[in-house]
């Protein structure tokens, strides 16, 4: 039984590394019986037109030479990827192929269809001979034995029960892509890129459950992304946009494609051969996605008037010219949008029905939910009026907007349409873990701060977990009355029900908060990378984690345009990340970072002055829930040790934790036992501090608690612990509780940059994190 369908487009198999790619794909997604769609490699049916056409001007030498070009190009996949007697197999079948198709064209007998066709029959075949290789029981299959046209009309009952014989149930079957055959056996083609269609085709035929359309981009795009940075990946697209894109000419779905999964269940998914653990973008159903907003470009095109045209000639001319046609009708007349350079190919065709209305166009489509058009398409006009793009015809249907115009839409046009017309249409949708004190001050916040990121997005606080509960709502919670909604609707999960509910989110961006102090939710990091996720963090965890798991979550951040703000997790609301960034990018370059990173400690050693032994007062910032629940936490530096590492980082140093010094504020017995152990022996705490601050009294110093960060000569020094400090420097008139980061770079060497501010506080922090969320904002705006 076929539990899948998987296309992979020439672009996926133009190269021995990108078939070996391919084949890593299929070993990791593939069951026996599923099939695998092929389209010929590279730009294999390109040379195959050219040769065509070399054909039809009796350029022989031009034959020659192509049929030499096809045979290295073809050699060498081989060469490179089999050997033995299955090299040379193929090679013998290739040298037969390509004498049979110079003796041909020698005698005027060649077929173009038939020609065309072996592209796919060239990637099918080697495919599935090296699935074999590797030791795969996999077959080729051609779908000309499947799939058989009369008068152009699909012979469904008889490519049922073919695709029933001939589809294995104990193989990998690869089926060629593009080609068909007719009730006479000819061999017919089923249009540019009609391997997409050979696979929803194929996958209708076999009742499959999905079909996968693996491309070089990981999905479909609100625009094409080469071109905007910020372009937006849907996770979700309705099959009728996904329809209309594909007759507006967007590369990633072609025409024809959707018409077999009508009435079905099939799911349809767009996959990044190059990524393929990015997350895809699944084609579904009327209703089960809102309406996007999109910007296709186009170039190139003629656009013809046309009288009387006949049910079905835009599908036959679309066949003739192998290119997508787009049609539509405007105050009684019909339009065809034809590739200028087979305009005169259709106007033949037309016998003299076609009239040329305007040649060599370019423009831009906007897609976008019926009630949004209208009032998009003036705004677009208004932009491309101030870009000073001509717009010679405009057309505004039920969910488009058309624009043709003289100028080619440049990547700087494009931009300014998306950023102006879909960008302002996004929706963003919060994950927020943790709800202690930070956590339900942060929820409250969000009422009033989410009524101002209103004017940028339309945001929506999605989901609330707390330890091991969660309170998801796909269209958003009430934040009046989230506790109640809690009480009753939240629910216990685990990691794959969260990560199921995260991707099925219908939603432009998605952020997840984490306010809790776990490590293992900063582990699920990846995971919400891999479902598309901004992450905003006041963990710590995820920041100071093992160098190589740290880099390879920065690496998968960069490679999704993803964004990661962890502000609070260093200076809760003090911007000390934004700081030291800031720097770096106006072209400074750090020296020394050196402060007090911990409320706790700022507030114990500026209390302290010896009049009362430090255990007293270690108890009485216990009692005013200054310290954790077991106060040696604090004092034992890991705190400030993790937020040291943070900032190296950020100056991008590639240390790990136990690269920074760490000499706790206590002495080393003290760190064993329960906190009874630590009562009864706190006068050894008492001993240690007074004989510190003893010391530092000597010097003219005070005693704190410091981490220091010093880059020099190439040299990187980090610690974290009891510092003496001179009366007159920033660090000892520090207000209790108070953070400080003194800050030494090539512009502010002798005059330090000094950021102090509260260190902790519920208040303060939430509105940190609303700070990294505003910020994501404006980046993703």
């Amino acid at each position: 039984m076929t539990q899948a369908v998987h296309k992979f487009g020439g672009s996926s198999l133009s190269s021995a590394s990108r078939y070996q790619a391919v084949a890593n794909i299929i070993l990791g997604q593939c069951v026996a019986g599923d099939c695998v769609v092929v389209s010929a490699a590279g730009k294999t049916t390109n040379t195959l037109v050219k040769l065509w056409q070399s054909h039809t001007q009796s350029d022989t030498q031009a034959v020659s030479d192509i049929l030499l070009q096809l045979e290295s190009q073809q050699t060498q996949l081989i060469s490179e990827l089999l050997q033995g007697d299955l090299q040379r197999h193929l090679l013998n079948l290739l040298h037969a192929e390509l004498k049979a198709i110079a003796s041909q064209s020698e005698q005027k007998q060649l077929h173009e269809a038939s020609l065309l066709a072996h592209g796919e029959v060239w990637s099918a075949r080697l495919l599935a001979h090296y699935l074999q290789h590797l030791g795969v029981a996999a077959k080729n299959i051609d779908a000309r034995q499947l799939f058989t046209l009369h008068h152009g009309q699909l012979v469904e009952q008889k490519n049922v029960q073919a695709c029933g014989e001939l589809i294995a149930i104990d193989q990998i079957n690869v089926v060629t892509g593009f080609i068909a055959s007719d009730s006479e056996g000819t061999t017919v083609t089923l249009g540019r890129n009609g391997s997409d269609y050979s696979a929803t085709l194929l996958a209708s035929y076999v009742h499959a459950q999905s079909v996968s359309i693996w491309t070089d981009t990981q999905g479909v795009y609100s625009t094409d992304p080469r071109k905007v940075s910020n372009a937006i990946k849907y996770p979700k697209v309705c099959r009728g946009q996904a329809n209309l894109l594909a007759r507006l000419g967007n590369p990633v779905l072609h025409a024809k494609t959707l018409s077999p999964l009508k009435n079905t269940e099939i799911k349809l998914v767009v996959r990044s051969s190059y990524e393929p653990e990015a997350t895809p973008t699944e084609v579904v159903k009327e209703g089960y996605s809102k309406a996007k907003r999109f910007i296709t470009t186009f170039e190139n095109q003629d656009l013809l008037r046309v009288e009387q045209l006949q049910a079905g000639e835009v599908r036959d001319l679309s066949q003739l010219i192998q290119h997508s046609i787009h049609h539509f009708s405007q105050v009684g007349d019909v339009f065809l949008m034809v590739p200028a350079a087979f305009t005169h190919v259709v106007v033949q065709q037309l016998q003299g029905r076609a009239n040329l209305v305007g040649s060599n166009l370019n423009g831009c489509a906007v897609v976008a939910a019926q009630n949004e058009v209208s009032s998009l398409k003036k705004q677009a006009r208004l932009l491309l009026d101030e870009q000073e793009v001509v717009v010679r015809f405009e057309h505004e249907a039920g969910d488009y907007a058309l624009f043709l115009t003289d100028q080619l839409i440049d990547s700087d046009a494009l931009a300014s349409l998306h950023d102006k017309l879909v960008t302002k249409g996004q929706e963003l949708a919060i994950i927020v873990a943790g709800l202690g004190n930070v956590g339900e001050v942060f929820i409250e916040q969000c009422k009033d701060q989410i009524a101002h990121l209103q004017q940028q997005f339309d945001v929506k606080v999605v989901a609330l977990l707390r330890s091991e509960s969660m309170l998801f709502a796909a269209s958003g919670i009430n934040l009046d009355n989230w506790q109640t909604q809690w009480s009753v609707e939240s629910l216990p999960y685990a990691k794959e029900d969260l990560l199921a509910r995260i991707v099925e989110l219908d939603y432009e961006h998605k952020v997840v908060i984490d306010i809790t102090a776990s490590e293992a939710f900063s582990q699920l990091y990846p995971d919400f990378v891999a479902a598309d996720c901004h992450l905003i963090s006041a963990n710590k965890y995820a920041g100071t984690a093992e160098l190589n798991w740290y880099e390879s979550l920065r690496s998968r951040l960069k490679e999704r345009n993803l964004y990661w703000r962890y502000n609070t997790s260093v200076g809760a609301g003090l911007p000390i990340n934004f700081a030291l960034a800031d720097l770096q990018n106006s072209g400074d370059r750090v020296i020394e970072v050196e402060g007090v990173f911990s409320g706790t400690l700022s507030w114990l050693c500026s209390q302290y002055d010896g009049t009362k032994a430090f255990s007293d007062l270690v108890l009485e910032a216990q009692a005013l829930g200054f310290t954790e629940p077991d106060p040696r936490e604090d004092l034992s530096g890991r705190d400030m040790q993790r937020k040291l590492l943070i900032l190296a980082r950020d100056l991008g140093l590639s240390l790990n934790l136990d690269d920074i010094e760490l000499s706790p504020l206590m002495p080393e017995v003290l760190a064993h036992g329960d906190w009874n152990a630590f009562l009864a022996n706190r006068a050894l705490l008492d001993s240690f501090i007074a004989l510190k601050a003893e010391e530092a009294a000597r010097e003219g110093c005070v005693l704190r608690y410091t981490g220091a960060l010093t880059l020099r000569d190439g040299k990187v020094t980090a610690k974290v612990g009891v510092a003496h400090v001179g009366a007159t420097s920033a660090l000892a008139n520090l207000t209790p509780g108070d953070n400080i980061f003194v800050i030494r770079s090539q512009w502010y060497q002798n005059n330090p940059l000094v950021i102090q501010g509260p260190g902790a506080g519920k208040e303060v922090t939430a509105a940190g994190i609303h700070s990294d969320l505003y910020w994501l904002t404006q980046q993703l705006r």
